[in-house]
């Protein structure tokens, strides 16, 4: 029985230890946390992750507990509405032609669930901070103790201990703003007129994106490099009144502001270690890539190694999730930011016109939304 360690309990991990205990492997995950991580971070699931967490038995439960987003718009800060995308179009194309809106942190106890079920361990408060491949697997250290298995899947964040004590290369880019991003239970929708569940709406200086999840509206907004927190932050409310003013200060149950990274590890597979998710891969969260693109790293490994040659299938499903994150995740997400921050008047003015246009006609829709929904990264798409 082959047995693969996992660092990290977030989603990534969890669903990369879930996959592995379907096929009959020994799955022991490593989390740090002396609990599942209750931040809201990550909430969009596009078409592709769901058809993956159906055949992880998942599903179900999070098309109960979360919002289904049909449509997604954009919008303009100062002509409003621009287009809607409907993404019914891609009927024929999956079973679930829709986003979900979810945090994460409602996504990890189900896949815990699930797993605990199987038999996969969870072993809190268990820091990793090394690893290193041996004559027969890898050895796995967290804090005084170590932990022998035939493969480890370090899919334990941005700042990857694994990666590190590896000495791997997490090359790319800091975007110049800091984000902001605030929590509200206002009613949009009685605020602004046509309005979806997720909007990304235009402005070459205050650009935001709003999405809602089942228990909150959720704003993006960039902020300014070198100013204080404090000062954002007290100046927030200000800024969410000029996207709609209810007569009174927004209602804010949260604000934090965060530095926001383009990065892709030089290799995602170093001997027996596998990285995945944000320890192989960073983007900015616009268009909804980011936890979605680690799922499909988490269950391609899972699949990879379930097949008699694991060495070369590990080796090719490495590789081939290293080029989808940079010609795909990498090159998606930093589009959606040029085209939401544009300043050139006439540029933006052709991207708006081209965006209706898309709209207007269905068979551009489908083309568009394969690429936007993630689902010409993983598969072939006919015509």
């Amino acid at each position: 029985m082959t047995h693969v360690a996992v660092a990290g309990a977030g989603p990534v991990g969890l669903t990369a230890a879930l996959a592995l205990a379907r096929q009959g492997a020994r799955v022991t995950v490593l989390e740090a946390g002396e609990g599942l991580a209750a931040e809201s971070r990550a909430s969009t699931f596009h078409p592709p992750t769901l058809e993956m967490l159906a055949e992880l038995g998942a599903v179900d439960e999070v098309l109960a507990r979360g919002l289904t987003a049909p449509t997604f718009a954009y919008r303009d800060r100062a002509a409003g509405h621009v287009a809607t995308l409907d993404l019914a179009v891609l009927a024929g194309d999956t079973p679930y032609p829709y986003r979900v809106q979810l945090e994460q942190s409602k996504l990890t106890p189900i896949l815990a669930e699930h797993l605990g079920r199987l038999g996969g361990e969870i072993r809190f408060g268990q820091t990793v901070t090394g690893a290193e491949t041996t004559t027969t697997g890898v050895r796995v250290h967290a804090g005084a103790t170590a932990l022998d298995a035939d493969w480890l899947i370090a899919a334990d964040g941005a700042h990857s201990a694994v990666r590190r004590c590896l000495g791997v290369e997490f090359a790319g880019i800091t975007y110049p703003e800091r984000f902001l991003v605030a929590s509200t239970d206002e009613d949009l929708h009685a605020l602004l007129d046509a309005l979806a569940e997720v909007n990304y709406v235009f402005d070459p200086v205050d650009w935001s994106v709003l999405l809602r999840t089942p228990d909150h509206w959720r704003v993006l907004l960039p902020t300014p490099d070198g100013s204080p927190d404090e000062a954002e932050l007290a100046r927030l409310d200000t800024r969410l009144r000029q996207i709609a003013d209810p007569g009174r200060p927004w209602r804010v149950a949260h604000a934090s502001i965060y530095r926001v990274h383009q990065r892709v590890a030089v290799s995602f597979q170093h001997g027996r270690v596998l990285l995945a998710g944000d320890a192989a891969h960073v983007n900015n969260p616009l268009g909804g890539l980011g936890m979605n693109s680690g799922i499909h790293d988490a269950v391609a490994y899972a699949a990879a190694l379930a097949g008699p040659d694991q060495e070369q299938a590990v080796t090719t499903a490495a590789a081939d999730r290293r080029r989808i994150a940079l010609e795909y995740v990498q090159t998606v997400s930093h589009r959606n930011y040029e085209r939401l921050t544009a300043t050139d008047p006439a540029a933006r003015a052709a991207h708006l016109d081209e965006l209706r246009a898309i709209a207007a006609d269905p068979a551009r829709s489908r083309a568009y939304l394969l690429r936007a929904c993630m689902m010409a990264s993983l598969r072939p798409v006919t015509a």
